[in-house]
Parts: structure tokens; C-alpha cells; sequence
């Protein structure tokens, strides 16, 4: 299981770079060069709210999934900082 968690991780650092991609090339960039002033607005929302946001969580969610931070192990002695009741 601890496998297919790394693998979800590099998925996900896969889709952090399309969907920043996708967010600034298709939706953001298009809005900017558009003649409409009522463009500009979606523009900045999708360039400078959604962008950080969306990226940065698949980034951190990836990160951690591929350095082994949500592997579970079954070892009693790598739990040693849990205390029992």
C-alpha cells in the first residue's frame, strides 16, 4: 500500500504542473489578451487566486505522498513518540 501512495504522489506532482499549465496558458493568458475590459477581472482571479492555490496544494499533497509522510508502519518501535493510556 505504501507503494501505490508514491506513485499517487508522483501523479499528483504530475497534475500540479498540467493544471498550472492548463490554468495559465488556456484560461488565464487568452483573458488578459482579450480586448473586453470585463476580462481582466476572471484573469487575475485565475492567474493570481486560483493558480497558487490549486498548484501549491497538488504540489504539497505529492511532496509529502512521495517522501513517504502518510506510509503507515506496522513496526511498534517507529511509533515510540505515541503515548498509550
Amino acid at each position: 500500500m505504501n507503494h501505490i501512495r508514491k506513485y499517487a504522489g508522483i501523479i499528483w506532482l504530475a497534475l500540479a504542473v498540467v493544471a498550472g499549465y492548463y490554468l495559465i496558458v488556456s484560461q488565464a493568458i487568452p483573458k488578459f489578451e482579450s480586448p473586453k475590459p470585463e476580462d481582466r477581472i476572471p484573469a487575475v482571479i485565475y492567474a493570481f487566486i486560483l493558480t497558487p492555490i490549486i498548484v501549491g496544494g497538488l504540489l504539497v499533497f505529492g511532496y509529502y505522498a512521495v517522501t513517504g509522510e502518510y506510509d503507515i508502519y506496522e513496526d511498534p518501535e517507529h511509533h515510540k513518540h505515541i503515548k498509550e493510556d
